[in-house]
């Protein structure tokens, strides 16, 4: 497994918007012929021809260095005093349709306060590409097999830039 930007891309070749989703839990799964709504209550699938537009919504962007210093350490607060929560963050994956918003659910794959800013935006850029018909899914898939873990942040965002182009 790896992650790049929003994407979670398996050492099978398979592509999640987010984390892999587990058991029943929700998720966001990418595929040559669409896109696939996973878990409880979301299940479906949507050929990229019937996919209009896709729109990241709620999600966490991490902020600057300092600021997620201070961020942790309320966090560390709060779930002391809440008894913990062991509960990834969850963001929305908007799809339009010819029938409507088909809204999604997945949960965050970033650790550490979220997601920077420019590989947030350059996920969304390829997931329009991808939604448009402009990029290929297959970059990621064949990536995915020959990974080995999580690149640092520069590669994932020249990895990102490469994909949406």
């Amino acid at each position: 497994m790896a992650m790049v930007g929003l994407f979670w891309v398996t050492e099978d070749g398979v592509v999640y918007v987010g984390s892999e989703p587990e058991g029943y839990g929700r998720g966001v799964r990418l595929t040559a012929a669409g896109v696939e709504g996973l878990g409880t209550d979301q299940g479906g699938s949507w050929a990229w021809g019937e996919v209009g537009g896709v729109e990241v919504r709620d999600m966490k962007i991490r902020p600057s260095t300092s600021r997620l210093l201070v961020g942790a350490a309320v966090d560390l607060v709060v779930s002391t005093i809440s008894g913990g929560g062991d509960s990834p963050g969850a963001f929305e994956v908007h799809l339009d349709t010819a029938d409507g918003t088909v809204e999604l659910e997945a949960y965050v794959a970033a650790a550490a306060g979220g997601y920077a800013q420019s590989e947030y935006d350059l996920s969304v850029a390829l997931l329009k590409r991808l939604a448009d018909g402009t990029a290929d899914l297959g970059a990621l898939e064949e990536w995915g097999r020959g990974a080995e873990g999580t690149p640092r942040r520069e590669e994932r965002e020249a990895l990102l830039r490469k994909w949406a182009s």
